[in-house]
């Protein structure tokens, strides 16, 4: 039992030397940097996770689907690698109380995924980039949000190769006519500009059509989502699945579902 206990703590304090010096530590003995996944999870509040949070407070319910795994990682906001615990942007969208979000039941529904079950469990890096109650203009090439998400990913990918983008953003523009016709060509534009500027051209991004909206005009949103047509682009539906008493956010059964179906959607664009 000593042994044990002995072993488990040498292999902790391993792991945080790694992460503390910001090398990315992978979990299985035959793999190598080059194999590790990267996500970069962009957008709004959904996307940084408000599972669970109500008020300014988090209830820290944490689903085993969300729990830590030596197998998944995230950046953390100084761009150093740690082991992925909820909430994954707590210090990133630092303005808003942050909590369950769909990164982390992504992230452990990949690594055990029927698809996956004849290999080693392949080691994930997220990349946090989501902020809340931002509008679609403001992830557009030359503003801040934009240029962060592409450092961010470009320091990643140090640590392996960039698999996806996942994006959950719209809600904000829901409100204005004008923003809601836009959103399509925004859409467009930026997931251009994201392949050129982290010189992916055949990048994956995965985008949710929204469960919910800010105002009227949800349905055209949603249908400019579901209706971009570039390659490597795949759009999952939110509707219906469950919100908080604010009618926005998801729930955090909401998130772990989401999760799971960012997953299906990743692994259809991969086989």
């Amino acid at each position: 039992m000593m042994t044990s206990l002995v072993s488990r703590a040498l292999a902790l304090l391993c792991l945080v030397a790694f992460a503390s010096a910001g090398r990315f530590p992978l979990s299985g003995h035959d793999q190598t940097a080059a194999e590790a996944l990267i996500f970069v999870l962009a957008g709004q509040s959904n996307m940084a996770g408000r599972g669970g949070v109500f008020g300014d407070r988090w209830d820290g319910v944490v689903p085993p689907r969300c729990r830590p795994s030596r197998s998944i990682l995230r950046l953390d906001a100084r761009l150093r690698w740690e082991v992925a615990r909820e909430p994954l942007h707590a210090d990133i969208d630092v303005n808003r109380t942050c909590g369950v979000g769909p990164g982390m039941p992504f992230a452990h529904a990949l690594i055990t995924s029927s698809l996956l079950r004849h290999q080693a469990p392949p080691a994930i890096g997220l990349v946090p980039c989501a902020v809340g109650g931002t509008s679609i203009q403001e992830w557009a090439r030359g503003t801040p949000l934009y240029g962060s998400l592409v450092r961010r990913a470009r320091a990643a990918t140090a640590a392996g190769r960039l698999a996806a983008v996942l994006w959950y953003q719209g809600e904000s523009d829901t409100v204005a006519r004008e923003d809601a016709e836009a959103y399509g060509g925004r859409m467009e534009r930026l997931i251009q500009d994201l392949r050129a500027d982290l010189f992916s051209p055949e990048l994956r991004l995965i985008q949710v059509a929204l469960a919910s909206g800010e105002g009227n005009f949800t349905e055209v949103v949603r249908q400019a989502q579901k209706g971009i047509k570039l390659t490597n682009v795949a759009c999952v539906d939110g509707r219906g699945l469950p919100l908080e008493a604010d009618h926005v956010h998801l729930t955090t059964e909401a998130q772990v579902k989401l999760g799971k179906m960012l997953t299906e959607a990743y692994l259809n664009l991969t086989v």
